[in-house]
């Protein structure tokens, strides 16, 4: 390449970049406050930032079936997507083992705030509360974690206490719930 061409190819593109830059990139449309509500979520690991709202594992069940099997299988055992339940959870043995809401996740709110963030995959934020907390006992249910009938809202699901919870160090001792 000769030194007129490569000026005249740097030239070009410090003028598209200018040019860019000045206009923006102008793809998509700008998103309304109202919008960017729905996906600014906090909700920490002691339930606060829960919303109001309630579910049973009998109501999360039938939303599991209309919503997750398809990816998650039959009471999570399995399918295109994670595995969400085990009979017998397997013990972690180091970093390429399976990890379940029954063996791993320290917090149960992570739950709710993942399903509400990202599930169901095709349509992210697009469940209501009460839907999040049903598939939220639901699955802490087909873990083992609570009973059949149990209720879990803003109040009971902090209370909640996972199985793996001892086996993780808070990062920020004061946004993990205190363990008796």
């Amino acid at each position: 390449m000769s030194m007129r061409n490569a000026a005249i190819g740097a030239s070009a593109a410090l003028l598209f970049a200018a040019g860019a830059s000045a206009q923006g990139p102008n793809l998509g449309q700008p998103i309304s406050e109202s919008d960017l509500a729905a996906w600014d979520l906090t909700v920490m690991p002691d339930g606060s930032g829960l919303p109001p709202g309630s579910g049973t594992p009998a109501q999360g069940k039938q939303l599991f079936a209309s919503y997750c099997a398809i990816c998650h299988g039959d009471a999570g055992k399995g399918g295109i997507a994670d595995v969400l339940a085990v009979d017998n959870p397997p013990p972690l043995t180091g970093p390429g083992s399976l990890k379940l809401l029954a063996n791993f996740w320290p917090v149960s709110t992570t739950l709710f705030d993942f399903i509400r963030r990202a599930m169901p995959f095709t349509q992210p934020v697009s469940l209501s509360n009460d839907q999040i907390y049903a598939l939220t006992a639901y699955l802490l249910n087909i873990n083992k974690v609570i009973a059949d009938n149990d209720v879990i809202d803003a109040k009971s699901l902090p209370a909640v206490k996972m199985p793996n919870r001892d086996n993780f160090f808070a990062e920020f001792p004061k946004l993990m719930p205190q363990r008796p």
